[in-house]
Order: C-alpha cells, then sequence, then structure tokens
C-alpha cells in the first residue's frame, strides 16, 4: 500500500462521525449545503458553435462552453448537443435531456429530436468523463478510473467529485449559458434525466429554480436505505471497478457495506444523509414534477424510491400543488423506462412547459 494511501485510511479512521450519522438538515438548509460543497470560481462560458446541420425540419448544432478552471490549470469544456425546430421564430422553451451511465448526449438524440418536433430546444450534454470527455475510452471506462482516483486523493488535496457531483456543476453553468441566450425563454428549462442523469436531475434542480420542470426517471431513489438494508449491490455495480478498488485499499475481502459507505462518504459526501433524494426532493414542491421508476429496479430499490416519493408528495401537499406531482411505478419493471412512461413524461413536460 502506498504511504499516502495509508496515512489517508488513518485519517478516515480516526476522523469523527461522517455527517450522515446525524439527521439530515432541514431540506432548505441542506440545499443551502450542497450549493456551498460544489461551488467554485466560474470562468467566462467561452462558448464554441459548430456548424449547424439541417434535415427533417429539424436543426442541430454541436457546440460547447467552459464549466471551470480545474486545479491543474486545465479548463474544463462541456461539449452539447441541441436540436431545434427551423422556421420557429421568438425565444423557445428548452428540455435539458441527461443520459446514463457510459452514455453519451448522442444517446439521448431521439429524445432531443421528440421534444423538438413538440417545439422545444432539446440539449444534452456528455457528463464528466462520459462521451466526448472520456478521452477516447469506451462506455463507463473513464468514468470509473476518475471515480477511483478520486477515492484515493491524499486527505487535504485537491480532489475531483466525478460521481454525480462534477456534472451538477456543469449543468447549473448550463443553465446560467442558457437563460442568457436570446433564442431560450429562461422560465420555461426543463430537466429530465435517465438512470445517472435521474440522479443528477433531482440533486441539479432541487436546490436551481431555474429548472421550472423536472423529470428523473428511474434515478429517484434513498442511497441511505439501500445501504442499511443490504440493497446496496446494483448501485456499486454500476461503477464495479471503483468499488473493487476501494475494497482491495480497506483491506476488505469482497465490496460490502463498509466499502461502500466509505467510498461514497467521500467522492459523493452527504449522499446518505443531506443529500439524499428523500430530503431534497421535497425542494421541488410547487414546480412540475414527474418521477418514474421500476418496481423490480436493483439500481434504485422501489422501497427507498418510494421514502422520496411519500416525502415528495408531502410537501407538494403542503404546497397546495399536488396537481404538479405525478408519479409512475412500472410492476414488475427492472431498470429502465418503459415505452407508457416515455410518453407520459413527454406529455408532462408539453403540458407544464408549453402552457
Amino acid at each position: 500500500m502506498r504511504p499516502a494511501l495509508a496515512l489517508l485510511l488513518v485519517l478516515l479512521a480516526l476522523a469523527p462521525a461522517p455527517a450522515q450519522d446525524r439527521p439530515p438538515l432541514a431540506p432548505k438548509d441542506a440545499g443551502a449545503a450542497l450549493l456551498k460543497l460544489l461551488d467554485r470560481p466560474k470562468v467566462p462560458a467561452d462558448e464554441k458553435v459548430e456548424p449547424a446541420v439541417t434535415k427533417g425540419g429539424l436543426q442541430y448544432t454541436k457546440w460547447s462552453f467552459a464549466s471551470e478552471k480545474k486545479a491543474d490549470g486545465t479548463v474544463e469544456r462541456v461539449p452539447v448537443l441541441s436540436v431545434s425546430p427551423t422556421g420557429v421564430k421568438g425565444k423557445l422553451p428548452v428540455m435539458i435531456v441527461l443520459h446514463g451511465t457510459g452514455g453519451s448526449k448522442e444517446g439521448v438524440l431521439s429524445w432531443l429530436e421528440e421534444f423538438a418536433r413538440e417545439g422545444f430546444i432539446g440539449i444534452a450534454i456528455d457528463a464528466r468523463y462520459h462521451g466526448d470527455r472520456s478521452g477516447g475510452a469506451k462506455g463507463a471506462a473513464a468514468y470509473v478510473a476518475a471515480i477511483t482516483a478520486a477515492w484515493q486523493t491524499p486527505a487535504g488535496k485537491p480532489m475531483e467529485h466525478p460521481f454525480y457531483y462534477d456534472t451538477v456543476w456543469d449543468l447549473w453553468r448550463l443553465l446560467d449559458v442558457l437563460e442568457a441566450h436570446p433564442g431560450v425563454e429562461p422560465k420555461r428549462i426543463g430537466m429530465l434525466g435517465i438512470s445517472m442523469g435521474g440522479i443528477q436531475t433531482w440533486l441539479a434542480g432541487s436546490v436551481d429554480n431555474r429548472v421550472a420542470v423536472a423529470v428523473p426517471l428511474i434515478g429517484v431513489q434513498s442511497f441511505r436505505w439501500s445501504l442499511e438494508n443490504d440493497k446496496w449491490q446494483g448501485r456499486a455495480n454500476t461503477i464495479k471497478g471503483a468499488h473493487e478498488a476501494a475494497a482491495k485499499e480497506l483491506g476488505e475481502p469482497a465490496v460490502n457495506r463498509k466499502v461502500c459507505r466509505a467510498l461514497w462518504g467521500k467522492v459523493i459526501p452527504g449522499i446518505l444523509g443531506d443529500f439524499d433524494c428523500p430530503n431534497l426532493i421535497r425542494l421541488f414542491a410547487g414546480r412540475p414534477l414527474f418521477i418514474a421508476n421500476g418496481e423490480l429496479d436493483p439500481n434504485c430499490p422501489v422501497e427507498g424510491a418510494r421514502l422520496a416519493i411519500a416525502a415528495a408528495a408531502a410537501a407538494y401537499e403542503t404546497a397546495g400543488a399536488r396537481d404538479k406531482l405525478e408519479v409512475h411505478v412500472a410492476a414488475g419493471v427492472g431498470h429502465t423506462v418503459t415505452a407508457d412512461q416515455r410518453k407520459a413524461a413527454v406529455a408532462f413536460c408539453v403540458k407544464w412547459l408549453k402552457a
């Protein structure tokens, strides 16, 4: 074991009990804490736009913007794919669509086209270490490597948070860019994410009211419930290599709850308490929210998802906005978005963003 890593593990062992071992902050305070945790100096967006391509009444544009200056001095750029209807004047509503683990912005193209045909600008980005940000690696390989590197960062050294959080920052910066764009109606920006993208949707959108409509698909869950009830396996397997590296360095014979607690606690701090979905999701109350899950989803166990759904329902009831919450849990379905859920999600967005 490397000396620096050995020191890190000693410090972890001597550290006070992590925040997830206390009751979570009130949702409003948790939201403020998440904003503070992920905050970093902003850099000029420096948008770069490639020539657009038009076909079938739709315009396809690839562009990028700068989201931050990293510790090594490099500027992080976010690749974007936009699809918009041609021949439409004035400001348009926007739907941001986020891919899942191992995916890319091109992988959600059919969603962008569907929204564009409904009169929206459909926008997708590559999440950190995915697609054009993977350095040529396939699937989730670069993502897993980055999470492993974050886990191995010595205590006190600057570290990345590639497991959800850094992409959440990119999404906030994307909102900055969009609300200043002359062709965008800034009060009609929605966000829809699938799996990992669904998690990024409720993390980013819960604390940013510029997300007028949120649609987390197969991403609503409780990380805490899954850990406490030994249902962590599906989530851990999405980035299996990082968990296996953590197990080895912790001296564990295999990935287990101890490994998940340590890895999640360092790379996505607060996800087991303050920033878990049942807490943050209450911050959406008053804004249209569409939730879709599968009854047999191993990645988002339905019992934990129902804790989040119940928390949302209570908050919407208190806010007098029950009509703005729609929930679809597909019986007998695993980690997938059904055709009916997709159809309902698109209709929900059209209803609330084009009204």
